[in-house]
């Protein structure tokens, strides 16, 4: 009896840890960058207000391609982007393009039976100038094609053939687009000229 239990409860353990050594990417807790780190910037302008405001837009492409085709990737994956238009303050460049930046997949749903089409949803994180890390909000997503149609047509037809039509998978592709916004105010500090 006691052997039949302990089996049992291994198995359990394995069929519980098996999700867990199937992930592609460890999720990471980030601790908030210190928020009176400044950026040091080049002189510019002069300007009084040195400031890189809370819900400044930031563009962003993706750096490498998520999918769920193949069925691997799981939430908590952290996605790399780079900056695609530079960042300005007072006419001075913040954040330049190709900075990395790092988003966070919190949902993905795999293609299925009946037209059931992948997605695939993310939170932007942070994004790295010099040693700063910058907070930032904003999600993106993208759904494939359901196969509804083709369930209903082939319903129609075969009742059983509906079970075996999925939809796509969900994909974001390298360069796609991707919109984000600044998270915090960050103090900008005009760097002395050279003399």
């Amino acid at each position: 009896m006691k052997i039949v239990l302990f089996g049992a409860l291994a198995g359990a353990l394995m069929v519980g840890a098996a999700p867990a050594l199937a992930q592609t990417a460890p999720a990471v807790t980030l601790a908030p960058p210190a928020p009176t780190a400044p950026i040091v910037v080049a002189p510019g302008t002069g300007q009084a207000d040195n400031v890189l405001r809370t819900g400044t837009p930031i563009n962003f492409k993706m750096s490498e391609t998520i999918t769920t085709k193949g069925k691997k990737l799981e939430a908590g994956y952290l996605a790399h982007l780079e900056v695609l238009d530079p960042v300005m303050v007072n006419g001075v460049v913040v954040i330049p393009v190709g900075s990395p930046a790092v988003a966070e997949v919190t949902d993905v749903r795999n293609k299925g039976m009946w037209g059931k089409s992948g997605r695939i949803a993310a939170r932007m994180l942070y994004v790295t100038v010099g040693n700063r890390k910058i907070r930032l909000r904003g999600v993106f997503d993208d759904k494939g094609v359901t196969g509804t149609a083709g369930v209903v047509a082939a319903i129609a037809f075969v009742p059983v053939a509906g079970f075996f039509t999925t939809g796509t998978s969900a994909t974001l592709p390298l360069g796609a687009a991707v919109h984000g916004f600044v998270d915090e105010d960050v103090t900008l500090t005009v760097a002395a000229p050279a003399q």
